[in-house]
């Protein structure tokens, strides 16, 4: 048995915040924005997150300085008044835009979508992503608030990281094929239960993200070569059929296999 220990226990997500706005049922959205102005220093100081607020265009109206520091800019001003296509790169930023117009023309709920993002210097990184949208004292749609937080580093303290690095090392070797959870199970001689509890507390995913996680960049590193044609790193990376490979390289970084090499590679 994996004894428990109290440092198991992790802080609150930072998605309560979006939560806790999205219940507010303001007037408008000028009413939301003023009474988040005395935040704004705290959001800027928490390290490895980016939190923004949108219009119903999907353009920035609110942001800490970490997401416009990432997107380019020393200052925050700058980023306000423009969407996610026109300051990301073009593999990342129209699919930011997409997924925020879901959420603004339909009400959608975004919740720990494992997504590529921008780090320092503007490179590409692993988050988990939160957006709601905000609704008015009339039940309308008048904007959107989302929190991306960075993926965190294994927690190598953990009573079970041995257990369940074996798991990651194994997911890493095989994600070429179809990989049950019995066969994770069996590894780590672990229920499906207590598999999924450590997982998500040692590396922050459920299984099933670290099998995406792995086949996506083996994925990317293969489409930014440029050699291989993309039905055949659909086999490579464990997908059946090409369609399965784009619906899932879409989801988890916003664009299609074929847009992603063709922004990687011009």
């Amino acid at each position: 048995m994996i004894p428990r220990t109290g440092s198991d226990t992790q802080h609150p997500p930072l998605a309560a915040l979006g939560a806790g706005l999205a219940r507010q049922r303001p007037r408008n959205l000028d009413t939301l924005l003023d009474a988040l102005e005395p935040i704004g220093p705290l959001l800027d100081a928490i390290p490895g997150v980016v939190f923004f607020i949108k219009d119903p265009q999907a353009r920035y109206v609110h942001a800490n300085l970490t997401l416009a520091q990432r997107c380019g800019f020393r200052r925050i001003a700058p980023l306000l008044g423009k969407t996610s296509k026109e300051v990301f790169p073009a593999s990342l930023g129209p699919g930011y835009t997409e997924q925020d117009r879901q959420v603004l023309d339909h009400g959608a709920v975004i919740h720990e979508q494992l997504e590529l993002h921008l780090f320092s210097g503007r490179e590409p990184g692993w988050c988990l992503t939160y957006k709601l949208p905000l609704l008015d004292r009339e039940e309308r749609i008048i904007g959107m608030t989302g929190i991306s937080h960075d993926l965190q580093d294994a927690r190598a303290d953990h009573p079970a990281f041995q257990r369940l690095a074996l798991v990651d090392a194994y997911i890493r070797s095989h994600f070429s094929r179809a990989i049950g959870m019995e066969e994770l199970t069996r590894l780590a001689k672990l229920s499906v239960a207590q598999l999924e509890r450590y997982c998500k507390r040692i590396f922050h995913l459920t299984p099933r993200q670290m099998i995406h996680k792995a086949r996506l960049e083996h994925a990317c590193r293969l489409l930014a070569e440029g050699e291989l044609p993309i039905t055949e790193i659909a086999l490579r990376c464990g997908y059946t059929d090409h369609s399965a490979f784009s619906r899932q390289f879409k989801s988890l970084t916003g664009v299609t296999p074929r847009q992603f090499r063709l922004s990687i590679i011009r």
